[in-house]
């Protein structure tokens, strides 16, 4: 029996059975994985208090040879993002973020500047009031990854909007906040980036228009 052994960002929890919990990982060298953690909904468990939503772990776990379901071993959580929690709306972009991640990417397959991504925008978005560029940008830096970049010069936008895209694509995240669309160019890009995304992807995660309300603006 082999060990694996990684650093992940836990993307979802659902319920397996009344004990046991599915673990999604987002993690830089080996993508995106599902375990199962047995027994962790059980008071005693030791992984009471490891594992939740946006939870920053070093993790090991057991390949299962049937499926892509492996069995968690142990988790330690080492950044949990607590003021993820003092704004439901930080959450609902988050979870957008992360919902995005799993439509898009195939699993097991290295994700390192994208596992980067999320990891910067999880650390920064609490510092700052909730605005609909967070989304924007997310996406604009997992479309270049993924090889699906829009092609600025062709897209149908004001020369405004392209430049706000390049700067979401290329700049850090304390930089994506101190930018300051209008409203029009907010709206502008809203419709431009769910349009290209349909396009490109057939159907996007349901909390988009939630993660990119204007009321954050």
């Amino acid at each position: 029996m082999s060990i694996e052994r990684a650093r992940g960002i836990v993307l979802r929890t659902r319920p397996l059975t009344d004990t046991s919990l599915i673990v999604q990982w987002l993690t830089p060298d080996l993508g995106r994985i599902a375990t199962v953690a047995k027994g962790a909904r059980g008071a005693k468990s030791s992984f009471r208090g490891q594992l939740d939503l946006f939870y920053t772990c070093d993790f090991s776990f057991v390949r299962s040879k049937r499926s892509d379901l492996h069995t968690l071993r142990e988790a330690k959580a080492i950044e949990t993002h607590p003021d993820l929690r003092r704004d439901i709306a930080y959450v609902q972009q988050a979870s957008y973020c992360a919902a995005l991640i799993e439509k898009s990417t195939e699993p097991e397959t290295p994700l390192t500047k994208i596992y980067e991504d999320f990891a910067g925008q999880l650390k920064e978005l609490p510092a700052h009031p909730p605005k609909p560029q967070t989304v924007f940008a997310f996406e604009m830096k997992l479309l270049e990854e993924l090889g699906l970049a829009p092609d600025l010069t062709e897209a149908n936008l004001t020369p405004g909007a392209k430049q706000l895209l390049k700067i979401f694509t290329q700049a850090d995240w304390p930089s994506i906040f101190r930018v300051k669309p209008s409203m029009p160019q907010t709206k502008e890009l809203n419709a431009f980036l769910n349009g290209f995304l349909i396009y490109h992807l057939d159907r996007i995660p349901s909390g988009r228009a939630t993660a990119t309300s204007e009321s954050y603006q």
